[in-house]
């Protein structure tokens, strides 16, 4: 089973920048994906990394904003977003898939979820 340590949330103006951190153990036996849940809404799957060679996968309305990459040597995946809008604001959460060949960021392939950090973009 895999063990989460999330952060890297926070308060960012809008137009501005976070890298949110995941130290999952043990990283390289998963595909590891970021997902998101705003307020009254359902939580969305935002990007993922495979874990055979590294190859992003991102949902169209991140793409070009949101860079994911992955350290095995620190078991750390990342999630680097720029330009922030305020509907950006929800709760992030990184997520292993032990199972898959191709990672693709659909909640019911991960069984294993971190207990998640919240971004909020604001003026």
């Amino acid at each position: 089973e895999a063990q989460f340590v999330e952060s890297g949330g926070g308060l960012v103006q809008p137009g501005g920048s976070l890298r949110l951190s995941c130290v999952v153990s043990p990283s390289h036996f998963y595909n590891v994906g970021w997902f998101r849940q705003a307020p009254g809404q359902e939580r969305k799957g935002l990007s993922c990394i495979n874990s055979a060679d590294g190859s992003p996968y991102y949902a169209d309305f991140v793409k070009g904003r949101f860079t994911i990459s992955r350290d095995n040597v620190n078991n750390t995946v990342y999630l680097e977003m720029k330009n922030l809008k305020p509907e950006d604001t929800a709760v992030y959460y990184c997520a292993a898939d032990p199972k898959s060949r191709r990672c693709l960021p659909h909640q019911i392939l991960y069984p294993y979820w971190g207990q998640g950090t919240q971004v909020t973009v604001s003026s």
